[in-house]
């Protein structure tokens, strides 16, 4: 996936964000198989624990079964089909979402030889506030920036001063019982 470029920025940001609201004695689960991003926190003192390949819109066993304290998904919510389900399926109380935000000049992402390489969801701020607001969250965090990239042409300037990307960190709003006190 990352052949000719490595996201450099956007893993310092990540990780960043990522050191100032969990602590390393905090175990992760982080959606997606093991990647870069996820032996860089592995490397910075973390537990984590990834998924194992598994289709994510049909099987949420792991995030039922698994023991963690965080989950994580960098970058994997504009894949799916339905993050919403995944959301009541997180066991634990916190969680830290990235997503690479719609860019108005810019339509879906979809590889043509990777079938899990595609986007689904071109996200903007407001959508992903609201998917966890309606699955139960509470934003404690959040930040954008932007991403730029050593190319010529007019989306690559946009790429300078554009936010690129958002990423949260939420709480589970506790349930309160019903009929009153």
């Amino acid at each position: 996936m990352y052949e000719k470029t490595f996201p450099n920025k956007r893993f310092k940001h990540t990780l960043e964000f990522l050191q100032r609201n969990v602590s390393t004695s905090e175990t992760i689960f982080d959606l997606g198989v093991p990647n870069p991003f996820s032996k860089i926190m592995v490397e910075n003192g973390y537990q984590v624990k990834n998924t194992t390949g598994e289709d994510i819109d049909k099987d949420q066993t792991a995030l039922k079964n698994e023991s963690y304290t965080v989950f994580t998904a960098f970058e994997i919510f504009e894949h799916l089909l339905n993050p919403y389900t995944v959301l009541e399926n997180v066991k634990c109380d916190k969680l830290l979402i990235s997503i690479p935000l719609r860019l108005w000049f810019s339509p879906a992402y979809r590889s043509k030889t990777d079938m899990w390489d595609r986007h689904y969801h071109e996200f903007e701020d407001w959508q992903l506030d609201w998917l966890l607001e309606k699955t139960g969250w509470k934003i404690t965090a959040r930040e954008k920036f932007t991403h730029p990239v050593k190319k010529i042409g007019f989306r690559p300037l946009l790429r300078y001063f554009t936010p690129r990307y958002y990423i949260v960190c939420a709480e589970k709003i506790p349930l309160t019982p019903k009929g009153g006190m």
